[in-house]
């Protein structure tokens, strides 16, 4: 085989080479911004459902409360439907930890779990939870936890009145907070398991959920739309 021979199936191969290159990363790119997009679009909506139920008059989250949380969960739009004996819940929540002048990038989780017991129907509900104390934490710093088993969760108290939300703030690590659209009736026996999207915050951040919440300094890794959760919060509780 002459030279000539041998340098232009040189110059073939890598030519093949630099294309699979290139074409991986146009691949990785789009990935990354189809992720960062998916991210924005769930904390953008977990602002706007935490804006509203904020302004609701006398059915907010006591701010009383509010400033005693370790960290603040929105989830919006999760459905949950039954028919008959058995029914399930889905959907996704943004959870931002309290750092020192607010409020950390949103971690991404997953919710879900199962129902048994008479039951009929369907319903879109948004929730706010806060996470209480360090039992609640160490919850959700774990792979994935049931809220109202391994951590003790509770109905919060809406209005003004102090005595209510120190009760509540002694007996639960998890307060909940709600408004549902369309009709459910039944009776739920367990409660719903919430666990890291880490797929999500990988490709986000590089880092996990738990990582995300124990303080790691990214914030000029963060996509400035984001932050939109952290920084809803921050109007109403920041110290």
């Amino acid at each position: 085989m002459n030279t000539t021979v041998r340098r232009n199936k040189f110059s073939v191969a890598l030519t093949f080479v630099m294309m699979l290159g290139l074409a991986a990363g146009a691949f990785a790119q789009k990935n990354q911004a189809k992720a960062e997009k998916e991210a924005r679009d769930k904390s953008q909506k977990a602002a706007k459902v935490f804006r509203e139920v904020m302004s609701t008059p006398d059915k907010a989250v006591p701010k009383e409360l509010l400033d005693g949380a370790e960290a603040v969960g929105v989830c919006p739009d999760v459905i949950k439907a039954g028919i008959i004996l058995v029914g399930g819940r889905g959907g996704t929540c943004a959870i931002s930890r309290r750092v020192p002048g607010g409020w950390s990038a949103p971690a991404f989780f997953k919710l879900g779990g199962g129902s048994f017991g008479p039951q009929i129907g369907a319903s879109s509900t948004d929730f706010v939870l806060l996470f209480m104390n360090d039992g609640a934490m160490a919850g959700l710093l774990s792979d994935k936890f049931e809220i109202g088993g391994e951590i003790g969760a509770a109905a919060g108290p809406v209005g003004r009145t102090a005595s209510a939300s120190t009760d509540a703030r002694l007996k639960a690590g998890i307060l909940s907070y709600s408004r549902s659209k369309g009709l459910f009736a039944g009776l739920e026996l367990k409660g719903v398991v919430i666990n890291p999207d880490n797929d999500l915050n990988e490709a986000v951040y590089g880092l996990k959920a738990k990582d995300l919440l124990v303080g790691v300094e990214i914030k000029k890794r963060i996509p400035p739309s984001v932050r939109a959760l952290p920084l809803q919060i921050s109007r109403y509780s920041r110290k």
